[in-house]
């Protein structure tokens, strides 16, 4: 289908090596002669993509620029895929350096190689004075255009703990947004389920409205009025549900809140600081336009995970042929939402 418009891809991913990744380790975290080799990611215990019935693809640079080729995007904001899983690490300092190597890796082997791939700090949430000074070197030395924090901690917390609070000046200074993105199941109430068939539908929106709710009533998104955030990957419906939720505690529990804010919730998240993420098929996207904002929603390809590539091609060309949808809003959604989020600069 012909567009009129580039497309910008919000949330695509890499699939990092470890050997790749350990180069970058400082000496100290290094893999020593005739000593064991550890992963260097804790996974959650879900068997996720070994047990998928299709291939998937582990692209290098030039495996992604043919995606990107291929599916017409014109340019993707790369985030990690073992990277999604640093908030389960329980030693800060291995936290901290293990983020500082994937940052390396990713200007290394994507950023440098085009400019179609924009990149997305890694933040170990640990340590959030050692994540402010890594967002402000990634930003400044590597060119990367938003920091990341994963949506799932072990021990759970919420980012609106005042903790979390010089990631938040460090990126306001910057001007660049910071993402919370889903990734493991751990620490959301779901040990109970039998298989990651009823984990999968539930953990992405349930650690995001964790998030969202935590943010919303220590009052982040009022203290740090000019930052930008983001949601990713689970999906948008939940949006509009959770607003009218947090609402609902605003008008009648307004003196519980640790710093309850000046305005409504609903209005905070439809003011155009906060994005969310859409799926091409979520059947509830008109419906979430019209209640939070055609502004605030993007469209990622999450591409390489779960399906093989063949399967992603016909996925823009849905979402723009919706019948549902009004004109205007797939270039919002493709085009300048992304744009205005990262502040690309990709000609129209």
């Amino acid at each position: 289908m012909k567009r009129s418009f580039p497309v910008i891809d919000a949330d695509g991913h890499v699939l990092e090596r470890d050997r790749e990744l350990r180069e970058f380790l400082p000496p100290q975290f290094r893999a020593m002669p005739g000593k064991r080799e550890y992963p260097l990611f804790s996974w959650d215990g879900w068997a996720r993509g070994a047990l998928s019935p299709h291939k998937r693809e582990h692209p290098d640079a030039k495996l992604w620029m043919r995606f990107l080729d291929a599916t017409e995007i014109a340019t993707t904001v790369l985030y990690p895929n073992d990277g999604l899983n640093i908030g389960l690490l329980r030693d800060a300092d291995w936290a901290v350096a293990l983020a500082r190597a994937y940052n390396d890796w990713l200007h290394r082997d994507f950023l440098s190689v085009s400019p179609r791939f924009q990149g997305v700090a890694l933040l170990a949430p640990q340590d959030p004075n050692e994540a402010a000074k890594e967002l402000e070197r990634a930003v400044r030395e590597l060119g990367m255009v938003a920091g990341m924090l994963p949506a799932v901690l072990s021990p759970m917390r919420g980012y609106g703990l005042p903790q979390f609070d010089p990631i938040y000046v460090a990126a306001e200074k910057l001007d660049v947004p910071i993402a919370v993105h889903g990734g493991p199941a751990v620490e959301l109430g779901l040990d109970h389920m039998p298989s990651f068939a009823g984990v999968y539908p539930l953990s992405h929106p349930f650690s995001q409205m964790q998030q969202l709710t935590s943010m919303m009533i220590h009052g982040v998104f009022e203290r740090f009025a000019k930052l930008r955030f983001a949601f990713l990957e689970a999906g948008c419906g939940w949006v509009p549900y959770l607003a009218d939720r947090l609402d609902e505690s605003w008008e009648h529990r307004l003196n519980r809140w640790p710093h309850p804010t000046k305005r409504c919730p609903s209005e905070i998240m439809r003011g155009g600081n906060l994005y969310y993420a859409c799926e091409r098929e979520e059947r509830t996207l008109a419906t979430v336009a019209e209640l939070i904002g055609a502004r605030q929603i993007l469209w990622a390809s999450d591409f390489p995970h779960e399906r093989p590539w063949e399967e992603f091609s016909g996925d823009i060309d849905t979402l723009v042929g919706r019948k549902d949808l009004p004109e205007p809003l797939s270039r919002k959604i493709l085009f300048d939402n992304p744009c205005r989020l990262y502040k690309l600069k990709v000609e129209a």
